[in-house]
C-alpha cells in the first residue's frame, strides 16, 4: 500500500496545525488544503508545498482521508460529503450542531465501514494517557477550564467550545449513564454563554462539578478526581499529576499518615495533536476502531447540549 492520501478542510488557527502534522508523517501524503478564504488556503499550501483549494468538493476522489476543521455549523455538510464518497473523516469537536446530524454521520460511516474519529484532544494529553488504568470507580470529579478571552470559538457556547473537553474525559472515566444535570451560565461579552457550571450526576453515584470560562484573567486547565483509597489531580497545562493513595503501602511519618504522595511531571516533548492524528492514520490504514469514535463524540455532544438546555431553563427562571 502506498502513502495515505490526506487533505485538511479548513486551515485557520487549528487546521493549519493539522496540515503541518500530516506533512511531517512518513506514511502520509498531504494532497492539499482547502479553505473558503483563498489567501489562507494559498499561504498554508505554499508553506507545505501542496495545492490549495477553495471548494473542498474538488478533493473528492483525490484523497483517502480528511481532517475537517471548519466552523461547527458546517461539520455535517463537509464531513457528510466525504463520508458519502467513501472517505474516512477526522472531525473536530464538537462533532456537530445537533444530535440528528451526529446520528446521520454515524449511520453513513457505519454503513460504509468508514473511520469517523472525533477530535477530543485531551484524551491524548501526556497527563492523561499514563493513568487511564489507574482510574477505577471515581465518586467525585471537579474540573476547571478557564481561558483568557480570544475571539476564536465564540460562534458557539463555552459549553461546546471548552467544557465539552472535560465532559468527554469525565464520560470516559466514569463509564456510567448521566442521571441528572443541573447547570447555570451567562453571556458576558459574546452572544453565547461565556461562563458555565454544570453538576453531572451518574447512575453509579459519581458526581462531577464542571466549570468553564473564556473570559478569565488566566488560563487554567485542571481536574481533580476522588475514588476509593485515592485522590488524583491533573494539571493539563503543566502536564503534571498529583497522586495520593495507598499503592505503595503508605508512610505513617508522611504528610498524610498511611498514604503516599507522588508528583509526576511529563516532558514537553509529548504532542497531543500529533498523537491524535497518528492514531487516526493508524485506524484508517489498519481499518480499526478509532481512539475516539463517532458514538463517543455523539455522547459528549448529547451531554453538552443537555447542559446548554439546563442553562436556558435556569436563565428563564431569572427572567432572562
Amino acid at each position: 500500500m502506498g502513502k495515505l492520501r490526506v487533505a485538511v478542510i479548513g486551515v485557520g488557527y487549528l487546521g493549519k496545525f493539522h496540515a503541518e502534522k500530516y506533512a511531517g508523517m512518513d506514511d502520509v501524503e498531504l494532497v492539499g488544503v482547502a479553505d473558503v478564504d483563498p489567501c489562507v488556503a494559498g499561504e498554508i499550501a505554499e508553506k507545505l508545498n501542496v495545492k490549495p483549494y477553495t471548494d473542498y468538493r474538488e478533493l473528492v476522489g483525490k484523497v483517502d482521508a480528511v481532517s475537517v476543521v471548519v466552523p461547527t455549523r458546517s461539520h455535517f455538510e463537509v464531513a457528510g460529503a466525504f463520508l458519502a464518497n467513501g472517505v474516512d473523516v477526522m472531525l473536530e469537536k464538537p462533532m456537530t450542531s445537533t444530535l440528528e446530524e451526529a446520528d446521520r454521520l454515524i449511520e453513513m460511516a457505519e454503513a460504509r465501514d468508514l473511520v469517523l474519529q472525533v477530535g477530543h484532544l485531551e484524551r491524548f494529553n501526556p497527563a492523561i494517557v499514563p493513568i487511564k488504568n489507574m482510574v477505577k470507580d471515581p465518586v467525585f470529579i471537579e474540573s476547571h477550564r478557564l481561558s483568557i478571552y480570544k475571539p476564536r470559538g465564540t460562534d458557539v457556547s463555552v459549553v461546546l467550545d471548552l467544557m465539552i473537553h472535560d465532559i468527554d474525559l469525565i464520560l470516559n472515566f466514569v463509564r456510567s449513564e448521566v442521571s441528572d444535570i443541573r447547570a447555570a451560565g451567562i453571556d458576558v461579552i459574546s452572544d453565547s454563554v461565556d461562563i458555565a457550571n454544570a453538576r453531572l450526576e451518574f447512575k453509579c453515584g459519581c458526581v462531577a462539578n464542571v466549570t468553564a470560562s473564556r473570559i478569565s484573567t488566566r488560563n487554567e486547565r485542571k481536574l481533580r478526581m476522588f475514588q476509593k483509597d485515592a485522590y488524583m489531580a491533573f494539571d493539563f497545562a503543566k502536564r503534571g499529576i498529583t497522586i495520593i493513595d495507598k499503592s505503595q503501602g503508605g508512610d505513617d511519618s508522611g504528610l498524610i499518615p498511611g498514604l503516599t504522595i507522588r508528583e509526576l511531571l511529563f516532558a514537553e516533548g509529548g504532542d497531543p495533536l500529533e498523537q491524535e492524528l497518528r492514531g487516526f492514520v493508524r485506524s484508517v490504514i489498519n481499518r480499526e476502531k478509532p481512539d475516539v469514535s463517532g458514538r463517543e463524540g455523539r455522547e459528549a455532544l448529547r451531554v453538552a447540549l443537555a447542559v446548554m438546555e439546563q442553562i436556558s431553563k435556569t436563565r428563564a427562571g431569572f427572567g432572562k
